[in-house]
């Protein structure tokens, strides 16, 4: 009788211990999950940026310096800059970045130099070709119908100035996108901004609103 009272005992603590273990541990896993959640970074997308200032009041000295200070203050918001370009003359300046959002460049802006964007576009890339020589580098801009267009569309047309360039001394180097913003942002060199307007109006028609002429940094 003793002996079957002292295993039952027995039984009944080894029983509270193991069920101990498995919620402590059970808790471990539940925490290590939560810290696994909280460490995943937010997904990058890519985005362009848009300052304008005052015409022929920057120096590309002066946006050289402010991109130091965002590259110095970026990783604080997870935002990797890539390319910038600059037209003195027409007072603009196009910033290339991955960023979790679009907040977080207005923060890296705001707190590296206080020069905020006037635009922020969501975009998608093209296929980066490389620089050629010292050809001028120009930056045309299509504004279209919000939500008009698609990446594949853009696609397309790009394909078909691949097929004119040459004719003009054009090479096209890369471009964004924001359908939803109906924006198309084009990188190239030329010897001029109408060599660009040519290739574009005899490859598919669609002429830029605006062309600058710019020089890259990064």
């Amino acid at each position: 009788m003793k002996l079957s009272i002292l295993f039952i005992a027995t039984t009944l603590v080894f029983l509270s211990c193991n069920q101990g273990s498995q919620s402590a541990n059970a808790q471990v896993a539940a925490s290590d999950s939560s810290n696994n959640n909280l460490s995943q970074p937010e997904p990058q997308s890519y985005y362009i940026d848009v300052h304008d200032m005052a015409p022929g009041k920057i120096k590309i000295a002066d946006v050289a310096a402010a991109h130091e200070k965002d590259l110095a203050t970026e990783g604080k918001f997870g935002v990797n800059f890539i390319k910038y370009w600059v037209d003195p003359e027409k007072g603009k300046i196009y910033c290339l970045s991955k960023a979790p959002n679009e907040e977080s460049i207005i923060n890296t802006h705001r707190e590296a130099h206080g020069l905020l964007p006037s635009h922020v576009y969501k975009v998608t890339d093209g296929p980066e070709a490389a620089i050629e020589g010292k050809e001028q580098l120009y930056l045309d801009v299509h504004q279209v119908a919000p939500g008009s267009i698609t990446p594949e569309d853009v696609a397309g047309a790009h394909k078909k100035d691949l097929a004119v360039e040459k004719k003009y001394g054009v090479n096209f180097i890369d471009y964004w996108v924001d359908p939803k913003a109906g924006v198309i942002m084009c990188l190239s060199q030329a010897p001029d901004s109408l060599a660009i307007k040519k290739t574009h109006k005899e490859a598919h028609g669609l002429l830029p609103s605006y062309v600058l002429k710019v020089s890259q940094g990064q």
